[in-house]
């Protein structure tokens, strides 16, 4: 009984449209800020290191390099405070974390690229 509803409460705080991303890919999450009264959107670019939860407690970790230094963040996946995500490259990977990459930098960081059509990939 108490399964069902908790199913359904979440159920409704999830969004619609997720789009379709994996490990190694590189997204764009654009992000609502608050600014006083003021809300304006910021772009966090970056390659998916990880995935992890489900349901409306899944989150996702985008690193990225900012002036020489990494730079990680955890977004929840189903946040009205994410705009959206647009996925920009995808990698062909063969782990599940990505957390080797914290201990790369410069080129040791690239990725090989996965080519494939973006509009027949996903669900």
């Amino acid at each position: 009984m108490s399964q069902e509803i908790m199913a359904k409460v979440e159920k409704a705080s999830m969004k619609d449209e997720v789009p379709f991303f994996e490990i190694g890919d590189t997204v764009d999450v654009h992000c609502r800020i608050l600014e006083g009264e003021k809300e304006r959107i910021q772009i966090f670019n970056g390659v998916v290191l990880a995935r992890s939860g489900s349901g409306t407690r899944e989150m996702f970790t985008v690193r990225r390099i900012v002036q020489g230094e990494g730079v990680e963040r955890k977004f929840p996946l189903h946040s009205p405070r994410i705009a959206k995500i647009e996925v920009k490259r995808s990698a062909v990977v063969r782990r599940a974390k990505l957390y080797y990459l914290r201990d790369r930098v410069g080129k040791a960081t690239r990725l090989k690229e996965r080519r494939v059509d973006r509009n027949k990939r996903g669900k």
